[in-house]
């Protein structure tokens, strides 16, 4: 099963990254239930050992492509954001350590998985993927545009995605004029 899930996750960040652009620099958050990954329901069956192989998938295409992965923490930490320190050099950061049961098992990998990691209570992300229902939403770029993904489920969890782009100014005229909608 591990190697199944390394596979698809892998899967879903290629398609990911071609599909939103992702360019160098670019910040990608992850939301993620690692109980929803092997079949059970949110926040019951938190899987460190999955989240170290959803670790490993994500980590390995940022690292190839010269993204930041920003790993939300779950409701016990206000959805609070795992980073490196070097994606957000002057941000404030948060005194905490994600754990499985409370952060979330993702957010324990991460936090224990980066360079230099820090926790931070938000960030605005250029695109990113919604593992098993956690809602990443809020850690998006004010203009969300949904990814339709052919490989969209990891393991048992089905997985929504989104880039961002920038507001159009000018009117809807503008906008249609310029063939941008």
């Amino acid at each position: 099963m591990k190697e199944k899930i390394y596979v698809q996750t892998k899967a879903v960040m290629e398609e990911m990254g071609e599909k939103a652009n992702l360019q160098k620099g670019n910040i990608f958050v992850v939301g993620c239930s690692t109980s929803e990954v092997i079949g059970a329901k949110i926040g019951t069956n938190s899987s460190p050992e999955v989240a170290q192989v959803l670790f490993e998938a994500l980590h390995d295409y940022a690292k190839e492509k010269g993204i930041y992965l920003a790993i939300q923490c779950c409701e016990h930490l206000n959805r609070a954001i795992v980073i490196e320190k070097e994606a957000v050099p002057y941000m404030e950061t948060v005194n905490v350590v994600p754990q499985p049961k409370a952060g979330g098992s993702l957010a324990t990998a991460a936090y224990h998985g980066f360079v230099n990691p820090v926790v931070v209570e938000e960030i605005k992300a250029d695109a990113g993927i919604d593992i098993g229902s956690t809602l990443i939403g809020m850690h998006l770029k004010k203009v969300a545009v949904p990814v339709r993904l052919v490989q969209n489920t990891i393991g048992e969890a089905i997985v929504v995605a989104a880039r961002t782009r920038p507001k159009f100014i000018g009117g809807v005229r503008a906008v249609y004029d310029q063939g941008l909608l």
